[in-house]
């Protein structure tokens, strides 16, 4: 009987996790199953080019997994029960078909599956977080997924030149978001909102560079800024000040899914499930999680930060650790650590800030053209490895044990760059 191996979420991690799966594990074996609620990957570090009518290149999964072995199925995850290890998904209704007869056929409603499994991998990633704030959910957009990115899109295409757009937030998202609004859209009036100093958490160097490009581009930026409420056409602060705001984009974060709260899985107050170094989930052994999704602790036992450079190594790492386990061989221990954040500011200007380990910022820092470039080269990276995630991995497909035996827990250490 084959060992069934369910993969929840087809983001970055989702996708990498599978596909590496299918590289280490024999098919007559493993039945290797990517549950998406969507046909093809979606390249999140580019959602705010798509908001500003950037076309980005289709990636189906058909394609990108054809020949892999890794069963895809469209579908909407809507419990996972770990107890007795089902997870139940909704497959989407098909759009009726119109005929030369103006009649329509082939109207087909959701079906609902309870599918089992004997591991599960958990990516099912965040979403923006609104926290809380009046007025977000119904007036504010969001970029943290493509149907946000989408309408933002259509919203901004509406606008008239010299309409206030306001982007609340100023971590990476907010950055790039706003910056990349200005230079495609200069004849608006844009202004960046942030709780903090601008780029307070970066070097000198960097700080001095995007305070440049912002001036440049013409945005205006409200520091020490906390967002009170959102209303249609204006935001307002702690101080109690408005700040007009035709449109306003919500980039302070994201939240985890909150299906994995609703289960008795062990997460954080957050909703993050709670793994080891093998991205093992601390209270149900058959269960992985990466990415967002998982609250995994990196260098100076710090947590690593929700980003696409955490979870790629973090889906090499659950993938090793699944395949080592179920072949009975030694168990990979990735460790991980950072090296840069790379900040993307419009399609000209870039900030490439080095760090330590535990990704706080050093004194260097890459400014300019080559930052962009270097940027971009980044995410057509991250989007190879997913389009082509058993491509380069030398084929090490060991049988499964089917007796129970000690597995060795002996790491062989290697090292990852986040």
């Amino acid at each position: 009987m084959q060992h069934r191996i369910i993969v929840l979420g087809a983001g970055y991690t989702g996708a990498i996790a599978a596909g590496r799966l299918a590289k280490r594990l024999r098919p007559e074996d493993v039945t290797i199953t990517l549950v998406n609620a969507e046909p093809d990957f979606v390249e999140r570090v580019r959602m705010h080019q798509l908001a500003v009518g950037q076309d980005l290149r289709p990636r189906p999964f058909r394609e990108m997994f054809a020949g892999t072995g890794v069963e895809l199925k469209q579908a909407t995850v809507t419990s996972v029960d770990p107890d007795n290890k089902t997870v139940t998904v909704q497959s989407p209704a098909t759009a009726p078909k119109e005929l030369t007869d103006g009649t329509t056929k082939g109207i087909t409603k959701g079906v609902t599956e309870e599918l089992p499994y004997d591991t599960l991998v958990y990516a099912l990633g965040s979403g923006w977080n609104p926290q809380a704030v009046p007025g977000t959910t119904a007036y504010a957009h969001e970029i943290a997924s493509r149907p946000g990115a989408l309408r933002l899109r259509d919203r901004l295409a509406r606008l008239a030149a010299g309409r206030p757009v306001v982007v609340v937030g100023g971590g990476l998202t907010g950055l790039e978001a706003a910056t990349e609004i200005a230079e495609a859209r200069p004849d608006l009036d844009v202004a960046l909102a942030a709780r903090g100093e601008l780029g307070d958490w970066l070097a000198p160097k960097a700080r001095e560079h995007l305070r440049k490009v912002c001036a440049r581009l013409g945005i205006t930026v409200h520091e020490h800024t906390a967002v009170t409420e959102v209303t249609p056409d204006r935001i307002t602060t702690s101080a109690s000040t408005t700040i007009p705001a035709e449109v306003t984009i919500w980039t302070t974060g994201f939240a985890v899914h909150p299906l994995a709260r609703a289960t008795t899985l062990q997460t954080t107050d957050t909703g993050r499930i709670e793994v080891d170094a093998t991205m093992r989930s601390l209270s149900h052994p058959d269960v992985y999680a990466v990415g967002d999704a998982a609250l995994a602790i990196g260098p100076g036992d710090k947590p690593l930060r929700m980003s696409c450079a955490s979870g790629t190594p973090m889906a090499w790492q659950a993938a090793d650790a699944i395949a080592a386990r179920l072949t009975a061989t030694k168990l990979p221990e990735i460790t991980p650590r950072y090296f840069n954040q790379c900040i993307s500011l419009g399609r000209k200007e870039g900030v490439i800030q080095y760090v330590t380990a535990d990704d706080r910022a050093v004194r260097a820092a890459l400014t300019g053209r080559f930052a962009a470039l270097y940027k971009e080269l980044i995410c057509k990276g991250a989007a190879w490895g997913v389009a082509n995630p058993t491509l380069g991995l030398p084929t090490r497909r060991r049988p499964l044990v089917r007796q129970p035996q000690p597995m060795p827990e002996t790491a062989t250490r290697q090292e990852s760059t986040l």
